[in-house]
């Protein structure tokens, strides 16, 4: 396509322009419903078509219609530069706020919005490094590791959900934060040298935090309670809690105050058998040392 004789690329599908939907995200779907009618009503307002809008924005038309009919997410330029074509004074792209929201799975969300209410949360780790401790070098390399792989969309969004629960730490006030860390995958060079060395240097300054409590597990202590899974504990405000452990209940999230005590009972067995945070901090600088 040409504009005053000139060759303009609009970007496809191939280019990443948004995300797919979760069809079984019912809040997500309506979110993105609610934003596709809005930007509809307002192309039309200004009488302006599909196609003309589409080069406006530089997106290909069968985009534009997607993204109206809330089967894609936009991504934060779409709406900045539609905002921009429709005159609309910053409504089109202030709905960034709710879309950004849709585009994490909704596993990751329910997850994220549990850890921003609890006041104690507890993991242990058995073969990576905590989610809520990775950089996003670390966890882009982690992910792009899966068989089969992920497309290059999946990942951004993968990284992104990631990335957002780490807003925890920005709490005020802060909850309590506790980490146990197996020794292997400290040691496991993920994405290279460099990435690795970027993780420890964060874990320190993580771990170092008034209200986090890092723990390393040695590879050379005795057998514990967390060989079989990950375990994470969250306590909230009202006395209530909810757990999750790899290898009890089915790994199902558990709300029964015995079963969670018996988590309870596993995770401070694991805590009692690691390093001191002191000895885990001085362990991970020694390991940012051997290179």
């Amino acid at each position: 396509m040409s504009v005053d004789g000139e060759a303009v690329r609009l970007r496809t599908e191939a280019d990443e322009p948004g995300w797919e939907v979760d069809p079984d995200d019912e809040w997500g779907v309506a979110v993105l419903a609610t934003v596709g009618r809005q930007l509809r009503l307002r192309r039309e307002a200004v009488g302006m078509r599909a196609a003309d809008f589409a080069v406006a924005v530089g997106y290909g038309e069968d985009l534009v219609y997607k993204v109206e009919g809330g089967k894609r997410i936009p991504r934060q330029e779409y709406l900045d530069k539609a905002d921009e074509v429709l005159g609309a004074g910053g409504l089109v792209a202030a709905a960034w706020e709710d879309v950004k929201r849709v585009r994490y799975p909704k596993k990751v969300r329910e997850l994220g919005k549990l850890e921003a209410k609890a006041v104690e949360i507890g993991v242990y780790e058995c073969s990576i490094i905590a989610g809520l401790l990775q950089t996003p070098e670390h966890a882009r390399a982690l992910i792009q590791a899966a068989q089969p792989p992920y497309s290059p969309d999946d990942v951004d969004r993968m990284v992104a959900a990631r990335l957002a629960r780490q807003s925890v730490f920005e709490r005020d006030p802060a909850p309590s934060i506790h980490f146990v860390l197996e020794e292997a995958p400290l040691r496991r060079q993920v994405g290279g040298t460099m990435v690795w060395r970027q993780q420890l240097e964060h874990l320190l300054e993580v771990g170092r935090l008034h209200n986090v409590t890092l723990q390393v597990m040695p590879t050379n202590t005795e057998a514990h309670p967390g060989l079989d899974g990950r375990i994470e504990l969250l306590k909230f405000p009202d006395g209530t809690a909810v757990g999750r452990s790899d290898g009890a209940f089915s790994g199902r999230p558990i709300t029964d105050p015995k079963q969670l005590r018996i988590l309870e009972l596993r995770y401070g067995t694991i805590r009692a058998q690691a390093l001191s945070p002191r000895e885990s901090l001085a362990f991970i600088e020694q390991l940012l040392g051997e290179t």
